[in-house]
């Protein structure tokens, strides 16, 4: 699962709207409702949801990573390396 791509549906959700697919996906699974096929499906999409919002928050993360205090104690962003 991990060399698929995921899919332009969900790349295009934000982070918010990803986590709660995301969430009512499990709720699903949880409650057992629904047959195999579906729960197989489901469970597929909800991976990719996952690796979703792993991906924005480690951009994030890097983002965030990327403020620097200046000297007069001002913050300051840098360019993102997106390479």
């Amino acid at each position: 699962m991990a060399d698929q791509k995921i899919p332009a549906d969900i790349k295009k959700l934000s982070f918010e709207e990803a986590l709660g697919e995301l969430e009512d996906i499990v709720r699903e699974l949880e409650s057992g409702s629904g047959d195999l096929d579906e729960a197989i499906n489901a469970y597929a999409r909800g991976a990719h949801l996952k690796r979703h919002c792993e991906n924005r928050l480690k951009d994030a993360q890097a983002r965030v990573e990327k403020i620097v205090l200046g000297t007069d104690a001002k913050a300051s962003t840098e360019p993102l390396d997106t390479e």
